[in-house]
C-alpha cells in the first residue's frame, strides 16, 4: 500500500491542488486529563470516552497481555480488561454507538495483504466481543479510522496517502460470514502548517476518527491536526466527503493515532503511543476544548438521525465566523509550493512511512 500510494502521490497532489491552511478554530488547550503509565498499553491506537472514564486498545502487539480492551477510570488507571476470544490482527481504532455498544476496528494492514479485515462488537454487559469479517471491493487497504453513525452503522476510512477511501458494509453484519464493503467516496483533508514529528508527511494520512455523542459532528485526525465536520441527518459519510472541515491543531503529538469526543461533545481527546514518548514510559491523555461549543443540557437519550439540531450545536453566527476565518487563512494555490518540491516531498514521505512501519 505504501509503495502504491507513494507512486501516485505526486500526481494526486498536482492534480487536486492541496491547499495549505493555518489554524481556523481557536482552542483553549490542550489540557492534560490524566497519564497512562501501564506498560501493557505501549501502542495506543484507539480511544473512546465514557461518563466514568475511558476505553483504549493497542494496535498490533506480540505481547498477549497487551491484546485486550482496557477500561480506565478518570485517572487513567485500569479498572478492568476484556479479552478477545481469538487473536486480533491489528486493532487500530474504536467507536461507541448510541446504544452503548463498543466497536473495535481490526482494520490495520501495513503490507496490504489481508483478504479480510474485522470489527469486534461488544454490547453493554457482554463478557467478550464478537468478530465480524469484512472485505473490500477493490483490494486490500490499510486503515486506522472508524466512525459509527447515529444509526449504528460502521464506516471505515483508509490510511491511503492524500485521498482516503470511505467504506461501509453493504448489509447487516453476520458472525461467521464475510460481509462485503462498498466504497462510498473519498476524502482529502487540507494540508496545514501544524508542527508534528513527521513534517509534511504527518498531514497526509488519516489515523483516527470519531462521531460526537449527539451525532451532529464527526472528526478525522492526522498526525498533525483534527478536522471536524457538521453532520446533518445522520449522514456521516456525506459530511466527511462533502462538508467543510474546521481545523483543530494537534501540535507535536509524538505519534497521535487516537481521537474521541468527550461525553458532552464540547471537546476532543487524544493520546499518543507510549513507546513514542520522549521517555518511553507514559502517555498523556489530552483534552482540546472546541471553541464556541456550549455544554449540552442533561438528556436521557441520544437524538435520532432525523432529529432537528438543538442548542448543542454552535450558533449560526459562530459557525459562519469559523468558516470565514478558515477561508481567510487559506493561501492561494499559486503561492504554495512548486510541483517539483511536492514530488520530492512525496518521495520523502514514502521513505519515512516505510521506515516507521519497519519497526513492527
Amino acid at each position: 500500500m505504501i509503495l502504491r500510494a507513494g507512486a501516485a502521490l505526486a500526481a494526486t497532489v498536482l492534480g487536486i491542488g492541496l491547499a495549505l491552511v493555518t489554524p481556523g478554530v481557536a482552542l483553549a488547550g490542550p489540557q492534560r486529563e490524566c497519564r497512562v503509565e501501564d506498560r501493557r498499553m505501549t501502542e495506543l491506537s484507539g480511544l473512546v470516552a465514557t461518563e466514568s472514564g475511558y476505553v483504549v486498545v493497542n494496535d498490533g502487539s506480540d505481547d498477549p497481555a497487551a491484546r485486550k480492551i482496557f477500561y480506565l477510570d478518570k485517572k487513567c488507571q485500569v479498572t478492568r480488561t476484556v479479552s478477545y476470544p481469538s487473536r486480533p490482527r491489528d486493532t487500530e481504532d474504536m467507536g461507541l454507538a448510541p446504544d452503548g455498544t463498543l466497536w473495535v476496528a481490526d482494520i490495520g494492514d501495513n503490507d496490504a495483504n489481508r483478504d479480510t479485515v474485522g470489527l469486534w462488537r461488544l454490547p453493554p454487559g457482554a463478557k467478550k466481543p464478537e468478530l465480524f469479517r469484512l472485505s473490500y471491493p477493490d483490494g486490500a487497504h490499510d486503515a486506522e479510522a472508524l466512525l459509527i453513525t447515529p444509526a449504528g452503522t460502521p464506516i471505515v476510512v483508509t490510511k491511503t496517502v492524500a485521498e482516503a477511501g470511505v467504506y461501509e458494509p453493504v448489509g447487516a453484519l453476520r458472525a461467521g460470514r464475510t460481509t462485503a464493503l462498498k466504497r462510498l467516496a473519498s476524502v482529502t483533508l487540507p494540508i496545514t502548517t501544524t508542527s508534528n514529528p513527521f513534517s509534511f508527511a504527518g498531514g497526509l494520512v488519516i489515523t483516527g476518527g470519531a462521531v460526537s455523542p449527539d451525532g451532529r459532528h464527526a472528526v478525522l485526525r492526522t498526525y498533525a491536526d483534527a478536522f471536524e465536520f457538521d453532520v446533518v441527518g445522520g449522514d456521516v459519510a456525506g459530511a466527511i466527503t462533502k462538508g467543510d472541515p474546521r481545523q483543530i491543531p494537534l501540535p507535536n503529538e509524538p505519534q497521535g493515532e487516537s481521537v474521541a469526543y468527550t461525553p458532552d461533545g464540547t471537546a476532543i481527546l487524544t493520546i499518543s503511543e507510549v513507546s513514542r514518548q520522549p521517555a518511553g514510559t507514559a502517555a498523556d491523555l489530552l483534552r482540546y476544548a472546541i471553541s464556541g461549543r456550549p455544554a449540552p443540557p442533561p438528556t436521557t437519550s441520544l437524538p435520532s438521525p432525523s432529529s432537528k439540531p438543538a442548542s448543542r450545536a454552535p450558533s449560526r453566527a459562530a459557525t459562519t465566523q469559523a468558516r470565514q476565518e478558515t477561508a481567510e487563512d487559506r493561501l492561494p494555490a499559486g503561492a504554495l509550493i512548486t510541483g517539483g518540491v511536492l514530488v520530492l516531498a512525496a518521495a520523502a514521505l514514502v521513505g519515512l512511512l516505510i521506515a516507521r512501519r519497519s519497526r513492527r
